[in-house]
């Protein structure tokens, strides 16, 4: 797989994964960190926050396993 084809899988991946989450837990959040519908607010900062540490964790995980495969010879 190309490189940009597997960046383009992570960072979408991290979306899915990073809303979901956001949305599972939203209704635990303090109030002023749930997004309104169609408004850009804290909520919208808080839910890009969960995307990036999906995104860091995902990259992160995918660096570690390509350190420990062994080259193809």
């Amino acid at each position: 797989m190309s490189k940009s084809a597997s960046n383009f899988l992570q960072a979408l991946l991290a979306v899915l994964v990073g809303n979901a989450a956001y949305f599972l837990l939203e209704k635990y959040l303090p109030v002023p960190a749930r997004h309104v519908s169609f408004r850009t607010d804290f909520g919208t900062l808080v839910d890009f926050c969960f995307c990036l540490v999906v995104f860091g964790v995902i990259k992160g995980t995918a660096a570690w396993w390509e350190r420990s495969t062994p080259p193809k010879a």
